[in-house]
C-alpha cells in the first residue's frame, strides 16, 4: 500500500481492503467479461492460422489481429472446423483487419465452438475450458474483452459483502480491453504514443452514486486502471462524471490532474506500459517506482495474476 501524500508503504493482505474503505466511500469496478476471442484457423493452402478478435463493429464485423498477417490479405477466408469460417474484408490501420465471423447461429456461437480464452503470453500452456471462469472477475457480466480487469481478480463475494456490510458502496462501469492497452510505449516521447479506441459504457447510476458520493464528502475508489480511465474521460472539471457510452483512448500521463478519482487500485505493471505511466500520473512517478523496488524486495508478483498495490 503506498500513501501518495508522503510515499510511505506499508504491507497487507487484500482481505484488509474492505477496512480500509471509510463508510460513505465508493468503490467501481469493470464489469466487462473475457470472451473466447482466440480462434484457430487454416489458411486456403492449408497453413495454420490465429484470429484475435479485437472488437465488434456496429455493423456486426469485427476488428481482428491475425497471424501470420503478411499472408492473410483481404478477400480470403479463414477455415475453422466443421463448415465455420472467417471472412477478411479489409486491412485497417495497426496492422489490424476488418473480419465476419461466418457459420450457424451467429458471432456467439461461432466464438462458443471454436473460442479460446486468450490468455496472458507468460502463463506458458493452452487455455483450459475452467479458464472461461477462472479468468474473470466475480462480478463479470459484460462480454467483450481480450483481457482481464486484473485488479478486480482479487475480489471475492466475501469481500464485496464485507463492503456493502461496512456501507460502502460499490457501483459498475464497462470498458472492454484491447491488446493495445499492453502495447509498450516505444515512442521517445511518450506524449505522442497513441491508445487505441476501448468501447466503454458508464451507466446512469454509477454516474448518480458518484455525484452523490462527492456530494457528501466521499472518496472514489477506482479498481483498476481501466475504471479509473473511464471515469476520468467522462469526468467534468469539477469532478462529476457523465453517463453514456462511446469509445475512448486517453492516455493519462505523468503531469495529468484526476478529476474524480481518490484511491486507485491496482496490479504491478510492465515497463514502459501505459499502465504504470498511469500509476505514476496518479502517484508521483519516484515514490511508485521506489515501491515497485520495494515489491521486487518482497518478492511480490507482478502482471495479471500477481498481487495488488493500492494507492491512497
Amino acid at each position: 500500500m503506498l500513501d501518495r501524500r508522503d510515499g510511505a508503504v506499508s504491507h497487507r493482505r487484500f482481505a484488509d481492503f474492505p477496512g480500509l474503505v471509510r463508510p460513505g466511500d465508493l468503490v467501481v469496478v469493470n464489469d466487462t467479461r473475457v470472451i473466447a476471442a482466440r480462434l484457430l484457423a487454416r489458411r486456403a493452402g492449408g497453413g495454420a492460422a490465429e484470429v484475435l478478435l479485437v472488437a465488434r463493429e456496429d455493423d456486426g464485423t469485427w476488428r481482428a489481429l491475425v497471424r501470420p498477417g503478411a499472408r492473410i490479405r483481404p478477400g480470403g477466408r479463414l477455415a475453422l472446423d466443421g463448415s465455420d469460417s472467417v471472412a477478411v474484408l479489409a486491412t485497417l490501420p495497426g496492422g489490424q483487419r476488418r473480419v465476419r465471423l461466418e457459420g450457424a447461429g451467429g458471432d456467439q456461437a461461432i466464438i462458443a465452438r471454436h473460442g479460446r480464452v486468450p490468455l496472458p503470453p507468460y502463463i506458458a500452456r493452452e487455455p483450459e475450458d475452467t479458464d472461461r471462469e477462472r479468468y474473470q472477475t466475480v462480478y463479470a457480466a459484460a462480454p467483450g474483452s481480450v483481457a482481464a480487469p486484473t485488479a478486480g481478480l482479487h475480489f471475492t463475494t466475501a469481500v464485496l459483502s464485507a463492503l456493502e456490510a461496512r456501507g460502502v458502496g460499490v457501483a459498475r462501469l464497462t470498458l472492454h480491453v484491447g491488446p493495445g492497452t499492453f502495447r509498450p510505449v516505444t515512442a521517445a516521447d511518450p506524449a505522442r504514443h497513441v491508445m487505441d479506441e476501448e468501447a466503454f459504457t458508464l451507466p446512469d447510476e454509477t454516474a448518480r452514486r458518484v455525484a452523490d458520493t462527492r456530494e457528501r464528502g466521499g472518496a472514489v475508489w477506482a479498481v483498476g486502471t481501466t475504471a479509473a480511465r473511464t471515469l476520468e474521460a467522462r469526468a467534468e472539471p469539477d469532478g462529476t462524471v457523465r453517463a453514456g457510452s462511446g469509445r475512448t483512448s486517453l492516455f493519462i500521463l505523468p503531469g495529468y490532474g484526476f478529476r474524480v478519482v481518490d484511491h486507485l487500485l491496482t496490479n504491478f505493471h510492465l515497463p514502459r506500459s501505459t499502465l504504470l505511466m498511469l500509476v505514476s500520473a496518479f502517484a508521483d512517478r519516484e515514490r511508485v517506482l521506489e515501491a515497485y523496488r520495494e515489491a521486487v524486495r518482497e518478492r511480490y508478483r507482478f502482471y495479471s495474476y500477481g498481487d495488488a498495490m493500492l494507492i491512497l
